[in-house]
C-alpha cells in the first residue's frame, strides 16, 4: 500500500513538474525581429561604369576622404539644430562614411570624358598624375529643424592641387567649402535620406571635374 502511494505521488510530481515547464516556456518572450537597417551611398551603375576606360588624357588621383570625429562610425545622424546630434541606433551606414564617399567619389570622377584614370589613395609607385583631390566632409546628416522641417545637412571642403613632379605641381586649382542647398526628405525615411546625401557626394565630384586644367 505504502509503495503504490509512494508510485502515485511520483507520477504527480512528474505532472506537476511537466506542467510547470510547459507555463514556463509559455512565459519565454517571443524573439522579436532585430530592426536595425543598413543603408549605401548609391553612385553611377555598373553599365555607366562600363562606357569608361575612354577618351581623356587627365590622371586624377583622389586622396582618402576624410570626416568629422562625429561622423567616424555607421550610426546615421539627425540634427537638431546646431549643437545636438541625435544618433539613430536602427539606422546604419553599411560601410565607414568616409569609405562611401571615396568610393564615390573615385567612381564619378572616373565617368568624366576628360579623365583617363582614377588612382585612390595609396597611389601605386608607377603612376603618375596630374592633380590630386581632397575631400574633407564636415556635415553629412539629417536635420530637424525647431518647427519640424527635415532638410538635409551636407557640407565639406575640397581641394584640387597639381600633381606629381610637373611645372607648377602644388599649384591651387581649386580650394572652397561647399555647403548643400536645404533639400527636404522625410524624417524616418533613412533611405531618401542617403539617396539625398548621394546626390550631393556627385555634385561635389562635379565641381571637380568642372575645375579640370586644360588637358
Amino acid at each position: 500500500m505504502k509503495t503504490r502511494r509512494l508510485s502515485t505521488l511520483s507520477r504527480s510530481s512528474l505532472l506537476g513538474c511537466a506542467a510547470l515547464a510547459l507555463a514556463g516556456c509559455s512565459l519565454l518572450p517571443t524573439p522579436k525581429k532585430d530592426p536595425t537597417r543598413f543603408y549605401v551611398l548609391t553612385g553611377p551603375t555598373a553599365t555607366e561604369l562600363n562606357t569608361g576606360y575612354k577618351k581623356g588624357h587627365l590622371k586624377v588621383g583622389v586622396r582618402s576622404v576624410t570626416v568629422a570625429p562625429y561622423l567616424d562610425g555607421k550610426t546615421m545622424i539627425v540634427r537638431r539644430g546646431p549643437n545636438e546630434i541625435d544618433y539613430r541606433d536602427y539606422a546604419r551606414w553599411a560601410e565607414p562614411l568616409a569609405t562611401g564617399i571615396n568610393r564615390m567619389l573615385v567612381a564619378r570622377l572616373h565617368l568624366s570624358d576628360r579623365v583617363q584614370r582614377v588612382f585612390p589613395q595609396p597611389y601605386p609607385f608607377d603612376t603618375t598624375r596630374d592633380v590630386d583631390v581632397h575631400v574633407s566632409v564636415l556635415r553629412c546628416e539629417g536635420l530637424v529643424k525647431g518647427d519640424g522641417t527635415a532638410t538635409i545637412s551636407f557640407m565639406c571642403g575640397i581641394e584640387m592641387v597639381r600633381a606629381g613632379e610637373q611645372a607648377g605641381a602644388g599649384e591651387v586649382l581649386l580650394r572652397e567649402v561647399y555647403e548643400a542647398p536645404e533639400t527636404p526628405w522625410q524624417e524616418g525615411d533613412y533611405a531618401e535620406l542617403a539617396r539625398r546625401l548621394s546626390e550631393e557626394v556627385a555634385r561635389v565630384a562635379d565641381r571637380v571635374l568642372a575645375a579640370l586644367p586644360a588637358e
